[in-house]
């Protein structure tokens, strides 16, 4: 199975169109337009009844005192952990296919409650609803496909990992409101096959 991207190529930036945040000369950070981008799949196995798919960014610094700090930096050494973009379930096996801004289109303070997508399927959790936790304006739960938004201070371009998961089951067994991991769990022993894509990302003006 392969994944791939009109709008970028593996191993390469991805355009700040699809990010949640770009780069501000005055502010380092402002929003941006934040749409999904396109993704098309081929060579999907025989037995595939759906698909899975997830954006992940391993790159995310695991202590966050200074993220976005005047004067400091987040160190390309510091530990890294996963900081979750998009979890999308029960795509059709007869679906080859997502459109640019076809599930996301813009900034949603409070994050999307009932983000578009291929007919049929379901958008789950992503971080962001914990990141806004404690900020009044934007704290929400965050669904469906919310783009990169990396410290403008980090020394390390963080790389997104798009995921996509052929399964022998009709339905994802998930219900409710549910995350990365809720997906993980259900669909192991049910993958047929995996293919992946990633993108690079970068805030600070000293890495691109």
């Amino acid at each position: 199975m392969k994944l791939t991207s009109s709008d970028f190529s593996d191993n390469q930036p991805i355009p700040s169109e699809f990010a949640f945040g770009q780069k501000d000369p005055e502010n380092h950070f402002r929003l941006s337009d934040n749409r999904n981008p396109q993704l098309a799949w081929s060579d999907v196995p025989e037995g595939c009844q759906s698909l899975a798919l997830l954006c992940v960014d391993p790159d995310a610094p695991t202590v966050a005192d200074d993220v976005n700090q005047e004067g400091r930096t987040v160190s390309k050494d510091l530990a890294r952990g996963d900081f979750v973009h998009w979890v999308l379930v029960d795509i059709p096996a007869t679906v080859f296919e997502i459109e640019a801004r076809q599930c996301s289109d813009g900034v949603t303070a409070g994050g999307k409650q009932a983000p578009s997508g291929p007919e049929g399927s379901r958008q789950g959790m992503n971080d962001y609803t914990s990141w806004f936790a404690s900020d009044e304006a934007m704290k929400g739960t965050y669904f469906g496909y919310d783009g990169p938004a990396p410290p403008w201070n980090d020394e390390r371009v963080h790389r997104y990992c798009f995921e996509l998961y052929a399964l022998d089951v009709p339905r994802c067994s998930v219900e409710g409101t549910f995350d990365r991991q809720d997906v993980m769990n259900a669909i192991e022993g049910h993958i047929l096959a995996k293919a992946e894509l990633t993108g690079t990302y970068t805030l600070n003006p000293n890495l691109g």
